[in-house]
């Protein structure tokens, strides 16, 4: 191959807004959950703490997600393992799916589609 074709660089914006896109629609979610675990936990109601603490962990995942996006078009392999990681932990119920099962029934495929696509498309 010729040294003087330019090399071409990938855009990464489908990456980028999924993944930002993914992380905030989590981060509402957390949001969401954090008030009812304290509404439940003022009213005694028993398990309430425990979606307080699904929701903080909730939110650091997502913004674990926010994190992916926003490296995207820097360092793609680093951002869909981010992306991904905090994907298939909320779903799996590790983390939000449990305690906002709606809630991130977005943000989720959001972020594991922007992780696959930052892992599976490579610059040339």
């Amino acid at each position: 191959m010729p040294d003087n074709i330019p090399e071409v660089k990938i855009s990464r914006i489908a990456e980028t807004i999924l993944g930002i896109l993914g992380g905030i629609a989590g981060l509402i979610g957390a949001i969401f959950a954090l008030f009812l675990g304290g509404l439940g936990t003022a009213f005694g109601a028993e398990g309430a703490s425990g979606i307080v603490n699904l929701g903080w962990l909730t939110i650091l995942l997502s913004i674990l997600g926010i994190v992916g996006g926003a490296i995207a078009s820097r360092n793609a392999d680093a951002a869909g393992i981010c992306m991904l990681l905090s994907g298939c932990m909320l779903l799996s119920g590790i983390g939000g799916f449990l305690a906002i099962s709606m809630g991130y029934m977005i943000a989720g495929p959001l972020l594991i589609t922007g992780g696959i696509l930052a892992l599976a498309r490579k610059s040339k």
